[in-house]
Order: C-alpha cells, then structure tokens, then sequence
C-alpha cells in the first residue's frame, strides 16, 4: 500500500455526512463519480482515499496524543488535547468538531466506494475483496465514533449525500444498534479478506485485522467470551508474532514485523510527503526540522516502569529525600550551564547515580522514553547532531544538548521520533515515514489476557502477560515466578499487572485514554498535578463522569435538531 495513488481528483470522496461542504454542485476542476468509476484503477485509487482518511489529525493522525487524556502523557496546547485534560472544553471545541466530522468524512468515503465500485469493469471478486476493504474500514470510524460519543446517526451505502443532504437529519442511533452495525461490517469482511497481501499491498486491511477489531468491539462491551474467541483465532492462526527487538518496532524495518496486525502506513521523502506529525508534535528541537515536543511523557506515568527485577520502582530508595523536597528534585536533575560558552560547567552530583537508576528499570523505558543525561541522535542545520539530554535553563540550539520547549524539564518521547534525517527518509517533520500501528500482536494478547481473567482463568490470563514481559530485548521477569512482589492469583491482582502492562507496552500509541473509559477508571486521574522532574507545576487534571463521552458538537445540533446531547453536556 505504500505506492503513491493520486486522489486528489476524487471530489466525491470529500462528501461529509454532516454538511460541512457544498454539496450542491462538482467543482469545475474535479471529477464527479459518474464520470470517475470506470475500472480497477479508478477503484483502488478510491479505496485508497479511505485508507487516507486514518491519517487527519483527528481521526488517528494525532492519536498518540490520546495518551495525554489516559494520564501517560501531558502538554501545553491543542495538538495535545490540553483543554481537554484541564476540564476546559465544551460543545463548540474545534476539536471535538473535528473528530465528529473526519470520522463521519471516512463514512462517506467508504460508502461512496460500495455506492460505485459496481461500475467498474474488473473483476467480481476484486469488487467482493474491495467491499470487504471498505467495510471494515468503515466499522473502524463507526467504532471510533461510538467510542467517542456513543450512539450515532447510522448512514450507510444506502444514502446518496448529493441526493439526500438536506434530508440528512438522522437521529442517533442507540450505542447497541451502532455497535451491531460495526460487528455486522466486520463480519463481512472477515469473510471476504486474505490472511495477507503481497509485499506491493502491504499493509492492507486481512481478515485477521477484521476479527481482532471484531474481539475490540466485543471487549470495549464487555463480552468477554465473543472477545476472547476473536483474539485466540489470531493467536492461532500463527501469523502474528512478538518481535524480538521492542525499540525497532517503532523504526522502519521493525515497523513491518510480524507483530503488526494492522497500522496506518507512513511515507516520507521529497514528493512523497503521506506520513503522520509523530516527529512533529513528539520530537524537540533537535528533531528533524526543530520541533515542539507539544506532547510529552508524563513524569507521573515514568515512575510506573518496574525494576528489572519487577519490584515497583521507588524514588527514595535511591535519592532519600526526592519525594518530599523539591531541593532534592532540582540537585537531582539539574545541570549548570556556564553563561559564556552555553556548555555545561556542572553536572548534578547524582548524574551516574541517576543513569545507573534507569539502567536498572524496565528495559522499554529507555526505548519509549529520552531520559536525562541519555543520548539522541538529532538534526541541526541539515547535519547529523548527537545530543545529549541535558536538564538546565537557558539550553540553546547547536551545543549538543537537546532544547525544550516552554522550559519544561520533563521527559520526552524515544518512541516513533525520527533520529537524525533517517538516512534521508524524512523530508517534512509533519510527515514522519514510520508506520503507526492500530492494533498489534502484543496489543491482541493483553486484551486476551484481560479476557481470560474476567472469565475467571486467572492463570491463563497471567501466562498471555508474561509472553510480553518476556520479549527477547525486555526479558521481564515473569509474573508468579518467584518473588512476593511478582505474585498476582486473584482477579483484582492480576487486572492490576494487565493495566500496568498495557501502560507500559503501549505507551505513545493512544490506546490509554480508551482503557481508562472502558475501565470506569477516568475520574482516577481527576486532581492529579502534573509536574516536571524538578518539581515545577504545570498543571491540575479536571476529570469529571460527563468526560467518559465527548459532546455532540453544537454545530450539528443546529444543522440537526434530531440530535439529542450526550449527559453532563446539556
């Protein structure tokens, strides 16, 4: 799929369900469907762009971003959904408009595909495999709706939105006829799809994609049982396997591993600019480009990483006063600069005490995170630059060190951050070419595991964890095998271990935010301040019930008095 197709003539692929065009006539410059669904070609060139609808910012393009409302990550403004973690957001937010109306756009681009591709002249079992395609692209954005909003308007292939638009006042659908709506499209699709595609394809929707967003659907409703027997059909189709290297996951190479069930596919390079902004909003100024670290790791979130050993980790242990003494903090972390030179003239006394405390942790900590005193390999002034991630005031570029900004001295993302320009991959740092992954093989055996426990297989459940902590470059000591800070027997235990995992494992790719939902555990992160490493407030979290469900957005209520408000937002 990382073949370039040319869609910018598919006026009609840009038809909103919510009005948000005008809809009345086709541009001169552009081509209308009658005239465009004449073979394959015309048909995959329209399939892709409802594969390309996954990469707007608010459909999945800022998706790690979703991190900052699960409590893994934090930021300073929109790009990281700051007013939502503030409690600042209401019914006009642009960005809740924004998810509502590219959600709804992939809709109509996928339903404009099953209106058309009949047309066509190719094959009839193309056009089948093509549907399935669609349709399950479709029940991702219907999932991603409901998991946003609940219950929403259902417009499938059967509307016409340049017949019908002013008629399109639906009102919403319940969450369980949505839910159906989903299921039934996965089915489908899981019926029609290979179990893989060529290398030319790669990346394309399977089968075993549709059934493990089938077993996501069922979870999220809490049907364990339906969920489970989708998530043990992919583990024994032995398609899927972990990856031995955790960190090149998120690099390209790992990016196309076996654990991949199905992601967003990234391009970069001149001329080929069809990425996503992880380097962007993720990287600092020493990333390609000189980027804004608008999302960041959340210090709360780092001291969740165990010990190699699998004991919880413990600021005292190593630097008795940290907790308590922000002066402990700053002698900690902070390093001096000398005025003239911009370089450091004094590091912190605890310096290899401090390296020597992540040396000893997790070992997917140093992959998803940058920590103090640690290397990175950036780009200044279109060169290779080593940095070194220095924590002191008044870091400037070109000296080595890595600058931040808005003066925090808080962690900042490893994972899906470009290292120097990627050997000439990267070109634009708001289109970074790794490949962003939606749902992958170690994502399918937590969700399992949870599963399991829930049907009260508490064993089963903690063998599926300790196949992830046991990934050759992790090699975390299992859960049960020794011990007493490694014992989890009971339900309630071994929850705790699958929602540690799932934190730790998945960090920068969203899904947190989800969890914390489906988990009824959001108003957990309510009060929580959040701080750099040296002790500074940034901010409070304002968590409320009303937040497990985005409002509809004011400005389709006005276009559609049918809609009725979700609670806590009338």
């Amino acid at each position: 799929m990382k073949k370039k197709y040319i869609i910018a003539a598919l006026a009609v692929m840009t038809m909103s369900l919510t009005g948000c065009y005008d809809l009345d006539r086709v541009p001169a410059d552009q081509i209308s469907a009658s005239e465009f669904y004449k073979n394959e070609e015309h048909a995959k060139a329209a399939l892709m762009a409802v594969y390309s609808n996954m990469k707007y910012d608010d459909v999945f393009g800022l998706q790690f971003a979703m991190d900052g409302l699960g409590g893994i990550a934090m930021g300073y403004d929109p790009p990281s959904y700051q007013v939502f973690q503030r409690g600042r957001y209401d019914v006009k937010e642009s960005k809740v408009l924004a998810k509502w109306r590219y959600l709804y756009e992939g809709i109509a681009r996928a339903n404009n595909v099953l209106q058309n591709i009949d047309k066509c002249d190719m094959a009839d079992e193309l056009k089948v495999q093509y549907k399935g395609e669609v349709k399950f692209l479709r029940a991702l954005y219907y999932f991603t709706l409901m998991d946003f909003f609940g219950g929403v308007p259902i417009y499938d292939e059967s509307v016409v939105v340049a017949d019908s638009y002013s008629e399109m006042k639906a009102p919403r659908n319940s969450i369980d006829e949505v839910r159906n709506f989903v299921l039934k499209d996965l089915a489908e699709a899981a019926n029609v799809l290979p179990e893989s595609w060529p290398k030319t394809d790669y990346g394309r929707a399977t089968k075993y994609a549709a059934i493990a967003l089938q077993g996501k659907v069922y979870l999220y409703n809490r049907q364990y049982d339906k969920a489970a027997e989708c998530f043990k059909a992919i583990v024994d189709s032995k398609q899927f396997a972990l990856y031995d290297d955790y960190a090149d996951l998120f690099k390209p190479g790992g990016d196309e591993s076996s654990e991949m069930i199905f992601a967003i596919q990234n391009m970069g390079g001149v001329g080929t600019d069809q990425g996503m902004p992880m380097c962007f909003y993720m990287g600092s100024r020493m990333s390609f480009g000189s980027c804004w670290n608008n999302v960041m790791v959340s210090t709360a979130f780092v001291d969740e990483y165990e010990c190699k050993d699998g004991k919880p980790f413990d600021w005292e242990a190593w630097f008795p006063g940290i907790t308590t003494d922000d002066k402990v903090k700053v002698n900690t972390f902070r390093a001096t600069l000398d005025k003239k030179t911009g370089l450091v003239s004094k590091y912190p006394a605890g310096k290899e005490k401090l390296l020597e405390m992540y040396k000893q942790r997790d070992p997917r900590m140093d992959a998803t995170i940058i920590l103090p005193y640690t290397s990175y390999v950036g780009w200044f002034k279109n060169q290779t630059s080593p940095c070194e991630y220095v924590i002191a005031q008044g870091v400037v570029d070109g000296k080595g060190y890595i600058r931040v900004n808005q003066g925090y001295e808080t962690y900042l993302w490893r994972k899906f951050v470009p290292e120097s320009n990627m050997g000439g991959a990267i070109n634009n740092r708001a289109h970074t070419p790794i490949n962003f992954p939606l749902i992958r093989y170690a994502d399918v055996l937590l969700m399992l595991a949870e599963c399991e426990n829930e049907l009260g297989h508490q064993a089963a459940a903690v063998d599926l964890i300790n196949q992830v902590r046991a990934r050759k470059s992790v090699n975390m000591p299992g859960i049960n095998s020794g011990p007493e800070w490694l014992k989890a027997t009971t339900k309630e235990e071994v929850f705790a271990r699958i929602r540690h995992e799932r934190a730790v494992e998945l960090a920068g790719e969203g899904h947190s935010f989800s969890d914390m939902k489906r988990w009824k555990l959001l108003e957990e992160l309510n009060g929580r301040t959040e701080k750099d490493m040296t002790g500074k407030q940034r901010y409070q979290r304002v968590v409320t019930a009303r937040d497990y469900l985005w409002p509809i957005p004011a400005d389709e209520i006005e276009k559609n008095d049918q809609l009725k408000q979700n609670p806590g937002w009338e």
